[in-house]
């Protein structure tokens, strides 16, 4: 797909001065008759192994929220991918040559240098989880009652991922209170309640929570926040409270293959939030969805043009649990869960058997800044340019430091929870 992509794009924001909502003219940024890929590898930002390593794990993380959009195709999806595939990554280090191959191909990682995975891993952890990105995050191991565990599996996990493993007591009770009393240490108390109750039949269980509470760059007046129309479909609306800023600075593409407009904004500690809002009230968003790579969204984020704008967008409080074992069954992963060689894990033979995942967003009005701050390259346009969420979209919550996916979302109602 991602060569698709790489061809697509040459059509796609690069060409924006041909909709009446391009923000400027612009070049698409590799020379006629180029390589592509060649120019790829010549961005300087993928030669940092912790950005190169990220982007794997963002890939993954692509690849997870389409599976699982397309398991609920009416509904609103909300994934923080990142805490599933450090789960993964840190399950990595317990697999013997045939699993790791797995492992290693669905993470992406077969295009990295494997020795250096879990060292780059663990810097990667520490930047994205500063306190200064608002990212609370909990990914853990937990492993069937009295599974005799290699120490060096136990050891090199708590170096490189931050946490010992789980090992299960048999005591219900006790088990989750336990789950969920670290779950709710880890996020600062953000996500309590991780789990309702113990599953049966635990082998292996990994356990992803994240929980994000944005700031924007600049803060929406509260006052100007008012219940205004969401267009579910053509026929359907309901009534949400809408954020707006009638004078935006923003940064805007209208990709005419995907029919569709995007707009970036920023958040504090170096986060954005990238937006996809298809044209009309009724286009699926099937395509935008199968285009999403690391690759594809750092080149939308050198295409994007600042511009100055009148903007809507619905103040969220999202919430999403999903029990994931199937969605990873269904990435080919389906031998983690039948006859997998976990023997570096413990010499009894065991098997992933459960993947629970829970993700929380707010997006509200708060923000670091009154007013923006000047931009001297904010285009004014001749005619308005009004970027409205009032319909289904898709949306992007990504670290500009390293490019990591840290949260996705298809909103089809924002009241949904």
């Amino acid at each position: 797909m991602q060569t698709l992509v790489v061809l697509l794009w040459l059509g796609l924001l690069a060409s924006p001065s041909r909709s009446q909502d391009s923000a400027t003219e612009q070049d698409s940024g590799t020379p006629e008759g180029g390589n592509t890929e060649a120019a790829e590898e010549e961005d300087p930002f993928y030669k940092s192994p912790v950005n190169k390593l990220a982007a794997a794990v963002s890939n993954f993380g692509y690849d997870l929220y389409r599976q699982q959009s397309s398991k609920t195709p009416t509904a609103n999806v909300l994934l923080s991918p990142f805490s599933v595939a450090t789960a993964l990554s840190g399950l990595l280090l317990g697999a013997g040559e045939r699993t790791e191959d797995l492992i290693s191909r669905t993470l992406f990682y077969d295009l990295l240098n494997k020795a250096e995975v879990h060292n780059t891993y663990k810097e990667l952890l520490a930047s994205i989880t500063a306190p200064v990105k608002g990212l609370r995050s909990a990914t853990r191991i937990v492993v069937e009652r009295k599974l005799r565990m290699k120490m060096g599996f136990v050891s090199q996990l708590e170096k490189s991922y931050g946490a010992r493993p789980k090992l299960l007591t048999g005591n219900a009770h006790s088990d989750l209170q336990d789950i969920n009393n670290w779950v709710q240490q880890q996020t600062k108390g953000k996500i309590v309640k991780f789990l309702k109750e113990i599953p049966t039949g635990i082998s292996i269980f990994l356990i992803g929570a994240a929980y994000f509470k944005g700031q924007w760059g600049t803060k929406f007046d509260p006052t100007k926040t008012m219940l205004q129309d969401f267009h579910l479909d053509e026929d359907r609306s309901v009534k949400v409270p809408m954020m707006s800023d009638p004078k935006a600075i923003l940064r805007y593409g209208f990709d005419s293959e995907l029919n569709c407009k995007i707009a970036q904004l920023p958040l504090t500690g170096s986060v954005s939030a990238m937006f996809f809002l298809p044209q009309k009230v009724t286009q699926n968003m099937t395509l935008i969805e199968e285009s999403l790579t690391s690759e594809f969204v750092r080149d939308i984020d050198r295409e994007l043009k600042t511009v100055h704008a009148v903007l809507s967008i619905p103040r969220l409080k999202l919430s999403s649990e999903e029990a994931l074992s199937s969605t990873l069954q269904e990435m080919r992963l389906q031998s983690l869960f039948t006859s997998p060689d976990f023997s570096k894990i413990s010499p009894k033979s065991t098997k992933l058997s459960h993947v629970q995942h829970k993700a929380v967003l707010e997006l509200n009005e708060d923000g670091a800044r009154a007013t923006p701050n000047p931009v001297e390259n904010a285009a004014r346009l001749t005619f308005p340019l009004d970027y409205h969420l009032d319909r289904p979209f898709l949306f992007v919550l990504r670290d500009d430091t390293t490019g990591t996916l840290l949260f996705i979302g298809k909103i089809l109602d924002p009241r949904s929870t």
